[in-house]
C-alpha cells in the first residue's frame, strides 16, 4: 500500500524503514551474546589457570615440601592457602584470583 507524500509527485510505503529497526535489533543480540560468550570463557580460563597452579604446587611438594609448594604457586599466579602433606601424599589448595583449586599428588616408589 502506499500512501501520498508531503512531497508532490511522491509516495512512500507506510513499512519504510522497518529493516533498519530489525537489523539494529539482531546487532544487539549478537553483541550480548558476544559479551556473554567472553565472560563465560574468562571464567573457564580462570578456573583452569588456579588449576594448573594447584597442579604443579602438588608436584613440587611432594619432592620439595611446602616451601617449593608455596614458590610453585606463586610462579603460577598463586598464592598457596592449604598444604597437608605426610610424606608420600600431598594435598594442596591454591587460589589464583577469586578461585581456588586442590590438588593431590603422590610420591611414586
Amino acid at each position: 500500500m502506499r500512501v501520498k507524500s508531503e512531497v508532490p509527485g511522491r509516495t512512500t510505503r507506510p513499512d519504510r524503514g522497518q529493516a533498519t529497526v530489525l537489523l539494529l535489533a539482531v546487532v544487539a543480540l549478537v553483541v550480548v551474546a558476544l559479551v556473554a560468550t567472553a565472560r563465560f570463557g574468562g571464567r573457564v580460563v580462570a578456573k583452569e589457570q588456579a588449576q594448573v597452579a594447584a597442579d604443579a604446587a602438588a608436584l613440587a611438594g611432594v619432592t620439595g615440601g611446602q616451601p617449593a609448594a608455596r614458590r610453585v604457586a606463586a610462579a603460577n599466579g598463586g598464592l598457596l592457602v592449604a598444604f597437608l602433606g605426610d610424606g608420600v601424599t600431598v594435598l594442596v589448595s591454591v587460589r589464583v584470583g577469586v578461585d581456588v583449586a586442590t590438588a593431590k599428588a603422590t610420591r611414586a616408589p
